[in-house]
């Protein structure tokens, strides 16, 4: 993989006015419902990062001089829940640490508050009959002492579900063994910050991948010097998520820090959206001293890129992407724009943003179809740049999503700063992106941007075969790691004439003539505008169902 200027830096600790705050030092907090494996996780997990561990129920034993099941047969849950209480309070300020909780310690609103202060809250989840396989020996859980043990547990299990689900991170242990499970959560949770600084022909932003790093949003726009407004615009999915976080982070910096839900979904993707927000701006009260923050996936931070860049002329931008399409795509790179009826994002601009802020935690609430629809655009930076990244996607042990994420941006970072204004090579970041445009404009932005460049991405191996660029072993590699990902390499909803009219407004474009960026091998992809319309039906003919 090429080389950049803006290489990635492991030490992400902003600091103002006398306060430090290294994500890298925050606890992790291991819960969940007895028999899901906490406290052997989380003595792996420790191992794994070369962190002290702490198990709060044999802390609390040893300090007590008896058994938990002691504890409660001397004196009863009540005290119990005081001692646990108790060291709550004494963990929640300490760093680095690997926590256990018991099964019960976080179901109580206050010490889940404690502990998420300084740590990151994971719940091991499990489902009952496994639960019940793993209880052989009920004699020392004392919540399950009485008749019908299976009973008791199920009711117990079915209380405490509501509080389980307020805890914002989850792996299920159902069918993972205890190392899978530990290297899950390191993987996730355990990854050190990364900062890349990305050069511009005005200077430089940076972009922080920093697992937990929303609740850092605040400080790193204080320090970047904004004082004053900070509105926070996201949509009614994910709003709802990460808005009031998003708030209270920046408020905690002294920011007026207000929140702006709109619609979800590519067809509000409008000026006329973007009209609507320039009203909100303006009864806010927003000048140009404030900052605006696009909390969201592709469409609000393109959307949301563009309102900012064009109202007074220019306000600041932060983006915080929350879909993996977003982190990888939208985020980084400085274009912003909105949709026209005649074509995908034929009203925009260059803008560079403040500062980028991707945290992978964010992704835990993805649907499945949106993590899908983003690994497209992962396997797209493959095809261009890395065959190791491109390789790793084809096995089928499933890479650390964190590694995905800091090589695909390396391959982005390194195109963009080389052409920042889309003048030459930037081009080849469109990928696939001639075909899945107009597969999105035929079906009115119903089709999800990730899936139709999936198709366009097979539609590009097709066209590169026909076109003698690539091998038959290239163009099957590329359909097979798309497949493989369960991503869509086929259409069927309109003939290949209409999808070849429907690319006339493509932005690639030269006078009448579309340009392709072809593949002509993993890690090489060529631009090619000179292709006979015959060829490119042909290779729409090919990527019907």
């Amino acid at each position: 993989m090429p080389s950049s200027s803006a290489t990635a830096e492991t030490i992400w600790a902003p600091s103002c006015g006398g306060w430090k705050m290294d994500l890298a030092k925050r606890n992790l907090v291991i819960t969940g419902f007895m028999a899901t494996g906490k406290t052997t996780v989380g003595r792996g997990v420790a191992a794994r990062l070369g962190r002290p561990f702490v198990d709060m129920d044999a802390l609390i034993a040893e300090r007590a001089g008896c058994s938990i099941p002691e504890i409660f047969r001397r004196y009863g849950e009540v005290t119990f829940r005081q001692l646990e209480r108790a060291l709550c309070e004494e963990l929640a300020p300490r760093e680095g640490l690997v926590i256990a909780t018991g099964g019960g310690a976080l179901v109580d609103e206050a010490n889940r508050n404690m502990l998420a202060r300084q740590g990151i809250l994971i719940c091991l989840d499990c489902e009952i009959p496994t639960l019940l396989r793993r209880l052989r020996n009920v004699a020392d859980r004392p919540m399950l002492w009485g008749e019908n043990p299976e009973q008791r547990l199920r009711a117990l299990w079915a209380k405490r579900q509501a509080a389980y689900a307020a805890i914002p991170h989850h792996v299920d242990t159902t069918s993972l063994s205890v190392q899978e499970v530990v290297e899950r959560i390191v993987s996730r949770y355990g990854t050190p910050p990364t900062v890349w600084q990305v050069k511009t022909p005005t200077g430089s932003y940076p972009v922080h991948l920093a697992a937990a790093g929303l609740d850092a949003l605040g400080a790193l726009v204080y320090e970047a010097g904004i004082r004053t407004m900070a509105i926070v615009v996201s949509d009614k999915n994910v709003g709802p998520l990460y808005s009031a976080r998003a708030v209270e982070s920046l408020q905690r910096w002294g920011l007026a820090a207000q929140a702006i839900t709109l619609p979800a979904g590519e067809e509000h993707k409008t000026l006329a959206t973007v009209a609507s927000l320039y009203d909100r701006f303006a009864e806010m009260g927003l000048d140009r001293s404030g900052v605006v923050v696009a909390l969201g996936g592709g469409v609000i931070t393109d959307m949301v890129g563009f309102a900012a860049a064009t109202y007074m002329r220019g306000v600041a931008l932060v983006q915080v992407p929350t879909t993996l399409l977003g982190m990888v795509d939208a985020s980084v790179g400085g274009k912003v724009a909105v949709d026209h009826p005649r074509g995908k994002n034929l009203i925009g601009a260059f803008v560079q943003p403040l500062l980028v802020l991707l945290d992978p935690l964010l992704l835990d609430t993805l649907p499945e179809i949106e993590y899908r629809a983003g690994l497209a655009e992962v396997i797209k930076h493959g095809i261009i740049g890395d065959p190791d990244l491109f390789a790793a996607l084809e096995s089928s042990d499933p890479p650390d999503l964190g590694w995905v994420l800091r090589r695909q941006l390396q391959v982005k970072i390194d195109v963009v700063e080389e052409d920042p204004y889309e003048k030459g090579r930037r081009v080849v970041l469109n990928l696939g992106h001639t075909f899945a445009h107009a597969f999105e404009v035929l079906s009115d932005y119903r089709l999800h941007h990730g899936l139709a460049v999936s198709i366009g991405l097979a539609a590009a191996a097709h066209l590169a075969e026909l076109r003698g660029l690539c091998s038959s072993e290239t163009r099957q590699r590329i359909l097979t790691v798309l497949e493989r990902h369960r991503l869509p390499t086929r259409y069927d909803a309109h003939p290949p004439e209409a999808v070849y009219a429907a690319m006339a407004l493509d932005k690639k474009r030269q006078g009448s003539r579309l340009r392709f960026i072809l593949p002509r091998a993993i890690g090489e992809v060529v631009i090619d505008g000179d292709i006979p319309q015959s060829l490119v039906l042909e290779a729409l003919e090919r990527t019907c169902a």
